[in-house]
């Protein structure tokens, strides 16, 4: 396809982002069958938007700085032995979730892990690892609002305080830091010996030096994520935190703003006029509230399976009260298949660029993880009478 001289490749697009694809097609779709009008206006929540544009400036200016590699380099180099090189990669992915998301910590950490990996001679062990660090970047990521896209969405959405969501999550995050501890204690030594793999206490990998991160480069970008925090703490308004983003990118990192993710907020977009061109079409309306009502931890953990669990999110909103179920549904719904958290493709792209021959262990292992996190915290789900 050609405009303007310049050839556009469609295919290629789509296959680069295809939530975004669907989402405009779902969109453009809804426009026909409610034609846009001033409602269209009340669409949109711009403070998600907002907050969400701001974080991810931010995480682009501290990635660009070096801030994370320095943070990897330090640790891979006090670390001594495979299990414990694993865990403590698992670790820092489930930790570092928390603030700088999932997709930036799987982002920052698996090519970091795949390097310091190749010298412990395991490709199952590899895969073994990367497989957990990617659920525990979905799984650390849930404990807090700024941890991923939907709880951004969902913790403005439902007006929860923060201490209430941290509360709702905190038995699921401690369960599944547990459980990744336990897995990597458990397993780590069998996925070694499959290979033949020594297990001995050497210095393992090793990050290459770069430029040390420099305070007039990282102290505004700190300055934006305290005002963002602020915002979403609902101390500050969100309009503080995007202009001061805007204005340090303008000032000190113009790369970091043309880093950020703009598909990702296009998509976000999309599915907001999806959603509510959904709700004027009686019909629609009428069926989604049934399937939902009295069931709205079990559909979003189901129809995160298919659509993903951001756009489940916001799908789901616009049927439902039940915020504390539709939270914790997304959240372990982003466990699963490979698209039931977006994040989780990274984690795969690196690692078949890396080990390609591996991918199909990769997928066997991820599949079997997935399965066991997600059934071990719906029955968690169960046990604390979440599920209606």
């Amino acid at each position: 396809m050609s405009i303007l001289g310049h050839t556009v490749d469609i295919r290629s697009h789509i296959r680069k982002d295809p939530v975004l694809a669907v989402a405009l097609v779902l969109a453009v779709a809804s426009c026909a069958a409610v034609p846009p009008d001033a409602s269209y206006a009340g669409y949109v929540d711009l403070r998600t938007l907002g907050l969400l544009f701001s974080l991810m400036a931010v995480m682009a200016g501290l990635s660009g700085a070096g801030v994370f590699r320095v943070a990897c380099r330090r640790l891979l180099a006090s670390v001594h032995g495979p299990r414990r090189l694993a865990l403590s990669l698992v670790a820092l992915t489930f930790l570092s979730s928390m603030l700088i998301t999932n997709d930036v910590a799987l982002v920052t950490f698996v090519p970091f892990a795949l390097l310091a990996l190749a010298s412990v001679g395991s490709a199952r062990f590899t895969c073994f690892t990367v497989v957990l660090m990617t659920v525990a970047a979905n799984l650390g990521s849930m404990f807090t609002p700024v941890g991923n896209p939907q709880n951004l969405y969902l913790y403005s959405a439902s007006h929860m305080g923060i201490a209430e969501f941290l509360a709702l999550m905190a038995p699921y995050t401690a369960a599944s830091l547990a459980l990744l501890v336990a897995a990597v204690a458990l397993l780590g030594r069998a996925m070694l010996d499959a290979d033949g793999a020594a297990d001995e206490g050497e210095s393992l990998g090793g990050i290459e030096e770069g430029p040390a991160p420099t305070a007039v480069r990282v102290v505004p970008w700190l300055t934006v994520f305290a005002l963002a925090l602020a915002a979403v703490a609902r101390v500050l308004p969100y309009q503080v935190a995007v202009v001061a983003a805007i204005a340090v990118g303008v000032a000190f990192d113009r790369g970091a703003l043309a880093r950020v993710d703009y598909g990702l907020l296009l998509t976000f977009v999309a599915f907001f006029v999806f959603v509510g061109n959904m709700g004027r079409i009686e019909a629609v309306d009428a069926f989604i509230a049934r399937t939902v009502e009295g069931h709205a931890l079990a559909v979003s953990v189901v129809a995160s399976q298919v659509l993903s669990n951001v756009p489940c999110a916001i799908l789901l909103s616009g049927f439902t009260a039940d915020w504390p179920a539709l939270i914790v549904g997304t959240n372990i719904g982003g466990l699963g298949t490979l698209i039931a958290s977006m994040a989780s493709l990274i984690s795969y792209k690196q690692l078949a660029v890396w080990l390609p021959r591996e991918k199909g262990c990769y997928l066997a292992m991820f599949t079997a993880a997935n399965v066991a996190f997600l059934v071990a915290l719906a029955a968690l789900a169960a046990l604390l009478g979440s599920v209606a």
